[in-house]
């Protein structure tokens, strides 16, 4: 219950704020877990984006408000977080199918997307595997990016890729030869700041430390809640850890724990034949 109370004042927190900033760090708080998995939580648990859920609670907000009230065009752009009246015009045909200036006529379609909320729903169980690891702390290292204003960890890696950089980072490490069932690469999420965050695709760091170029990242002593993919041989790597990201909200709301304050892990194993596997590895502490 603990989980569903937290969710129905995220939901709060977004409804009262609608015509202010809302801060996606604030949200997280509320949700007791870091930015970047609460946003992925919430999208695999609605369906939809946290940031289409509140813009279409804007949007709903503000037709109401031109409908009944005698609010200016330029005025409901900036209450509801638009920098200019034709922005909020383009925002207005998307989600109402109708132009901005037919909102106030008579007998004009427009949408409504509700207020969220959540609650329990009895239904067949899933069984979900994980496991708890306690590797102690340890250091990682590789490429590292502020991911933010469009960068996603996808387009990252593609360009790590297409420089060159990821195969030196490979080189460089060693990674090709280590042991069968080390991961191929590990990509760590940190540094959570309202809606950017720090994305590294690396390894273990060498015995010797961090090589010159790359960044280091020192892990300290946490408790950790593994999940991994279920085998799909025909799945490429993405939707390998897309399936993985998607156990971590069902396991919290049937678990003793909550998000600890430490980095997100993804690590990828090359099982051949085309084969992919994937763990999401997140800190946990008893609640």
């Amino acid at each position: 219950m603990d989980w569903l109370d937290r969710m129905n004042k995220v939901i709060d927190y977004i409804e009262q704020n609608l015509t202010d900033e809302i801060s996606y760090e604030a949200a997280a708080r509320i949700a007791c877990c870091s930015t970047y998995h609460f946003q992925r939580m919430f999208s695999f648990i609605t369906g939809m984006p946290l940031s289409e859920y509140i813009r279409s609670r804007r949007l709903t907000a503000a037709a109401f408000e031109l409908q009944e009230g005698d609010i200016k065009v330029i005025d409901a752009a900036h209450k509801y977080g638009y920098e200019s009246p034709e922005a909020f015009s383009r925002a207005f045909k998307k989600f109402h199918g109708v132009m901005l200036i037919a909102a106030r006529d008579k007998g004009v379609t427009l949408k409504a997307y509700p207020k969220m909320t959540f609650s329990i729903s009895v239904s067949g169980g899933v069984e979900m595997n994980y496991r708890i690891e306690n590797p102690g702390a340890f250091k990682l290292c590789g490429l590292s990016a502020v991911i933010k204003d469009g960068l996603t960890p996808a387009k990252f890696i593609q360009q790590t890729h297409k420089s060159g950089k990821l195969d030196k980072l490979i080189k460089d490490l060693d990674i090709e030869h280590r042991p069968q069932n080390s991961p191929n690469l590990i990509f760590a999420l940190y540094d959570f700041i309202d809606r950017s965050f720090t994305y590294m695709i690396g390894h273990n760091a060498p015995a010797g430390g961090t090589p010159d170029g790359y960044e280091g990242l020192s892990v300290p002593d946490l408790r950790w809640a593994v999940f991994t993919s279920p085998e799909d041989p025909k799945a490429d790597p993405a939707v390998h850890c897309q399936r993985a990201w998607s156990l971590v909200p069902k396991w919290f709301a049937a678990s003793e724990y909550e998000h600890a304050d430490g980095p997100e892990l993804e690590k990828g194993y090359n099982l051949g034949n085309m084969n992919f596997k994937y763990e999401v590895w997140i800190p946990i502490v008893k609640k």
